[in-house]
C-alpha cells in the first residue's frame, strides 16, 4: 500500500474542515473540524458567538447547527448538525509533539475557503501571561478566519484547533485538551459561570504595575450583568488577594458560592461581591483571535 502524498493528505484535511458563519454571516465566519461522522462539530467559543450558527462543508452542502456546549476559558465550542457520515478528522495524541515537527494548518483565513500553511512546533505548554493552560504553539502563519480550523501533523492527524496570534506565533488548543472537552460535553459536567470574557492586561495601580483581567464582554442575564459589572472594568483581585495568573479566577470560581472581586472603573478602585452560578460554559480569555 502506497502512503498517501502531501496533496492526498492537504485534501482530507480540507475535507474535515468546515466554515462556520453566525447570524447568516453577518457576525463573521471562522472555521470548525468534523470530531465525528455523525455530525459533532469543533470549533472556537469565540467564533460561535451569535443567535444562529451554520456550517458549510468542502462540498458546498449548509446546514444550521446547534450550540451543545460552550467554554470561554478553553476558547471551545461544540456543534450539532443533522448530517451523517462525515469525513471525521483523524485526532493525535499532541503530548508526543516535538519542537521542529512539521505541521499544517487548514481553515478559511480571509474568505479563502481551505487555505492551507505549513510550519514547525515552536513548543507545546503554558504560553507567557496566558496562564497555566496548555498550548501548541507553531511558527506558522495563521489570518482571522483560521480560527477554529485544524492544526495537523505531517501524516494529517489533528492535533490542535488554532485558536489565535500572539506575537509571531500561533496557538492551538491541543487536541487532548479537547478530547477532555468533549468528554465534559458527554457527561454533561457543569461548570462555574459568571458571564464575562477577559482579556489579561497590565495596570498601573499606585505607580506599582499588577496583573488584571479587563472585561471585553458582558453575557446578557448572568451573573456578572447582575453584579452591574461593565465592559471596560479591570478585575486587579478576589477575596483580598491580587491576581498571581489569568487562571486565578477561574480557579476560584470553580469553588462556587459568593466571590468578592476587587476591579478598577476609570481608574478607580470598586469593590463587588457576586455569587457563582453553574451551568455550560466557564468566562475565559479573548486575546488576538485568530
Amino acid at each position: 500500500m502506497i502512503a498517501p502524498g502531501f496533496g492526498e493528505i492537504a485534501e482530507q484535511l480540507r475535507r474535515s474542515t468546515v466554515q462556520v458563519r453566525v447570524d447568516e454571516g453577518r457576525g463573521g465566519a471562522g472555521s470548525g473540524v468534523i470530531w465525528n461522522q455523525e455530525g459533532r462539530i469543533v470549533s472556537n467559543a469565540h467564533v460561535v458567538r451569535g443567535s444562529s450558527v451554520e456550517v458549510e462543508f468542502w462540498d458546498g452542502h449548509v446546514a444550521k447547527a446547534r450550540l451543545l456546549r460552550r467554554e470561554e476559558r478553553r476558547d471551545l465550542a461544540l456543534l450539532e448538525v443533522d448530517r451523517k457520515n462525515l469525513p471525521a478528522a483523524r485526532w493525535a495524541d499532541s503530548s508526543l509533539l516535538r519542537r521542529g515537527e512539521v505541521l499544517m494548518a487548514v481553515g478559511n483565513p480571509l474568505g479563502f475557503v481551505g487555505a492551507l500553511s505549513t510550519g514547525v512546533v515552536h513548543a507545546v505548554g503554558p504560553h507567557q501571561n496566558l496562564g497555566k493552560q496548555p498550548w501548541v504553539q507553531a511558527q506558522i502563519r495563521l489570518a482571522p478566519g483560521n480560527s477554529g480550523g485544524a492544526l495537523a501533523n505531517a501524516v494529517g492527524a489533528v492535533v490542535g484547533i488554532n485558536t489565535m496570534i500572539v506575537g509571531n506565533l500561533g496557538l492551538a488548543v491541543p487536541s487532548n485538551e479537547v478530547a477532555r472537552f468533549i468528554d465534559r460535553a458527554r457527561r454533561r459536567v457543569e461548570t462555574p459561570v459568571l458571564g464575562v470574557t477577559i482579556q489579561p492586561v497590565q495596570i498601573q495601580v499606585l505607580s506599582k504595575l499588577v496583573n488584571g483581567l479587563r472585561i471585553e464582554e458582558i453575557v446578557p442575564h448572568s451573573k456578572a450583568e447582575s453584579a452591574s459589572l461593565l465592559r471596560g472594568d479591570v478585575i486587579i483581585g478576589m477575596d483580598g488577594k491580587p491576581f498571581s495568573s489569568p487562571d486565578d479566577l477561574a480557579d476560584r470560581l470553580s469553588e462556587g458560592g459568593l466571590v468578592h472581586l476587587e476591579f478598577l472603573r476609570n481608574g478607580k478602585p470598586v469593590p463587588r461581591e457576586v455569587a457563582i452560578s453553574f451551568g455550560p460554559g466557564i468566562e475565559g480569555r479573548l486575546s488576538a483571535a485568530a
